[in-house]
C-alpha cells in the first residue's frame, strides 16, 4: 500500500487552486482534436467536491442555452490547467445539488463580501 501511495505522490500537483463550493470558477481545459491541442474555458459554479489525494474532484454547474451542464474535473490532472476564481459564494451546505431544481434567480449563489 506505501508503494502505491508514493507513486501517486508523484503525479499530485504542487500548488492546488484555493476554490471552495459555491465559488465560480474558470476552468481552463486542454482539449485534443486529433494531432491538435486547444484550451477551453469552462465557467460555473462549484457544486461539490470529493475524493482525496489523485482522486481528488470537483463537479462545475453552468446553465448554457437553457441546458444545466455539469463537469467533473480531476484537481491533478494534466488536461485542467489552470483554475481561476471569478467570485467567492456564500452557502451554507457541503455539496449544492439542490440547484439542479432550481430555474433562474434562484438558482444563484450570494456573494460572500
Amino acid at each position: 500500500m506505501d508503494a502505491l501511495k508514493t507513486i501517486a505522490a508523484d503525479s499530485l500537483k504542487a500548488e492546488l487552486p484555493k476554490f471552495n463550493i459555491g465559488d465560480t470558477v474558470k476552468v481552463s481545459v486542454n482539449i485534443r482534436e486529433g494531432q491538435r491541442e486547444r484550451i477551453q474555458m469552462f465557467e460555473g459554479t462549484v457544486i461539490a467536491k470529493r475524493g482525496s489525494g489523485v482522486a481528488e474532484t470537483f463537479t462545475v454547474r453552468r446553465v448554457a442555452y437553457g441546458v444545466g451542464v455539469e463537469r467533473v474535473f480531476p484537481v491533478h490532472s494534466p488536461n485542467v490547467k489552470d483554475v481561476q476564481v471569478v467570485r467567492r459564494g456564500k452557502v451554507r451546505r457541503a455539496k449544492l445539488y439542490y440547484l439542479r431544481d432550481r430555474v433562474g434567480k434562484a438558482a444563484k449563489v450570494k456573494e460572500l463580501v
